[in-house]
């Protein structure tokens, strides 16, 4: 089963048994996964849904960080709900050492030796982490290590 198939298919159970805390974020990632496969006109493969899911994921950390500037508890609550949803439906997360330890594979296959070999490393690097890193902690940690 796909991974469209499988948040299809949470989606319509949590649809017949009115659990609004689950059906709300699949509803939203299926009318992503389907707008995008309108403008491909074509199935979206297995990568390009789980980058949906990521950027669902992300959206709702950003209303998190906007409701807590904000103040607002009531919205929190219900953006870590809808995330803690999502989250099932990615693989599991990287642990910073072995993280790490891809990045240094990469650099040493890459031969990179300075910043200026970033972009090399980054396009090299994420296909490998995707979906169990984030771009931004990825980036970091290259600097770091080229740094």
């Amino acid at each position: 089963m796909t991974l469209k198939e499988t948040i299809n298919a949470a989606m319509t159970d949590a649809m017949k048994a009115k659990d609004e805390t689950r059906k709300i974020p699949l509803k939203l990632v299926m009318a992503a996964i389907k707008e995008a496969e309108i403008e491909k006109r074509e199935d979206l493969e297995e990568d390009e849904v789980l980058r949906l899911v990521q950027k669902e994921v992300k959206a709702r950390q950003e209303s998190i960080a906007d409701a807590k500037k904000a103040g607002r508890e009531d919205l929190i609550a219900t953006a870590k709900a809808e995330m803690a949803v999502l989250q099932e439906y990615l693989p599991e997360g990287l642990s910073p050492e072995e993280l790490e330890a891809i990045l240094k594979e990469t650099i040493n296959e890459i031969g990179a030796t300075s910043m200026a070999d970033m972009g090399k490393i980054m396009q090299a690097v994420m296909p490998k982490v995707q979906g169990r890193a984030d771009g931004g902690q990825v980036n970091q940690l290259v600097r770091k290590l080229l740094g």
